[in-house]
């Protein structure tokens, strides 16, 4: 239950850091260096590679039970174990991003 909680107040937190940075006037962004991706963009292909190893997962386990030749079950487990890391990882990644924007935005100006 204490999971539960946690959850919640982390995302009472992210809400009110979203509310506040959207409340201040946004700088004017600089043009991007040309083949260079954004921190943004680098951030959200990390996170659809996490979701399509999950789904990959998800296809090979449920090809497994369905009984489809050819499939094995090490290939599964070693599915499933990649998808676990890399979302753990992308959990780690999150979270430290929140304490350092929380960092920023606690340091005196």
């Amino acid at each position: 239950m204490s999971q539960g909680v946690e959850f919640n107040r982390l995302m009472l937190e992210m809400r009110a850091m979203q509310a506040e940075a959207m409340a201040r006037q946004k700088p004017v962004a600089s043009e991007p260096v040309q083949g260079v991706p954004s921190f943004s963009e680098m951030l959200g292909q990390a996170v659809n590679k996490v979701n399509e190893t999950q789904q990959a997962s998800n296809k090979l386990a449920e090809a497994f039970e369905m009984g489809q030749s050819g499939v094995d079950l090490t290939d599964v487990m070693i599915a499933s174990q990649k998808a676990s890391v890399s979302f753990q990882a992308m959990t780690q990644v999150r979270n430290k991003l929140v304490q350092a924007y929380q960092d920023i935005m606690q340091m005196p100006v």
